[in-house]
């Protein structure tokens, strides 16, 4: 049970529930390759069923941490951060993102987009799902769209999300990892018939790192 004190801190996102934080390598989308360090910030209530990361969900199980000591452990091993979860947006992104970017930050963020964009950020992933979607005000400042592939409807759906970014927005169809054998022939048809669609893999889980 955290202190009142301390709530008030996360509600104002002063602390924040820090599941875990590593460096290690872009695995999916446009910066895929790129060495990043990488904040994974619990809570989520969206509830994908083939999430890969269920023990971020419950933000009550990662301690409550300042984010000035998350930015001075970021800083040290990049200037290239990536905020992930869970759902960061559960939380306040003001704080984190104005302490990392005094310190010359890209801050990147990785997100479905169901709650209020917080934050300042150089590079936005939305990553939609149909059980929460995404508010209104993040469509057109994505920078790429990247919806995870289970099955043939979810090729319905990516054309639904694609029609509400920007025509700036890179647009990735990245096969659900347990599914991939099976979704993987019916992308690559799908994006050769509709190029304006690339293919994301999760390459790190093929190199066999975070």
């Amino acid at each position: 049970m955290i202190s009142e004190e301390t709530k008030s801190l996360v509600d104002k996102g002063i602390m924040l529930p820090l599941m875990e934080e590593f460096y290690t390598i872009q695995g999916e989308g446009f910066h895929k390759g790129t060495a990043a360090y990488f904040i994974r910030i619990g809570g989520c209530d969206v509830g994908c069923h083939w999430c890969d990361v269920k023990e971020s969900w419950d933000a009550s199980t990662h301690p409550p941490t300042h984010v000035g000591e998350i930015v001075e452990n970021a800083t040290r091993h990049s200037k290239t951060i990536v905020i992930t979860g869970g759902e960061p947006l559960t939380w306040d992104m003001t704080a984190l993102t104005h302490n990392l970017k005094k310190q010359g930050c890209d801050i990147h963020i990785e997100t479905s987009g169901a709650y209020e964009l917080t934050g300042t950020w150089d590079w936005i992933c939305l990553s939609p799902k149909k059980i929460k979607l995404p508010t209104e005000e993040i469509y057109p400042l994505a920078n790429e769209l990247k919806v995870i592939v289970f099955n043939k409807h979810d090729l319905k759906f990516a054309e639904e999300q694609a029609a509400k970014v920007s025509e700036n927005c890179i647009l990735y169809l990245q096969p659900e990892w347990s599914n991939r054998d099976k979704v993987i022939p019916m992308i690559v048809d799908y994006v050769m018939e509709n190029p304006q669609w690339k293919v994301s893999l999760q390459t790190h889980k093929y190199l066999n790192i975070p």
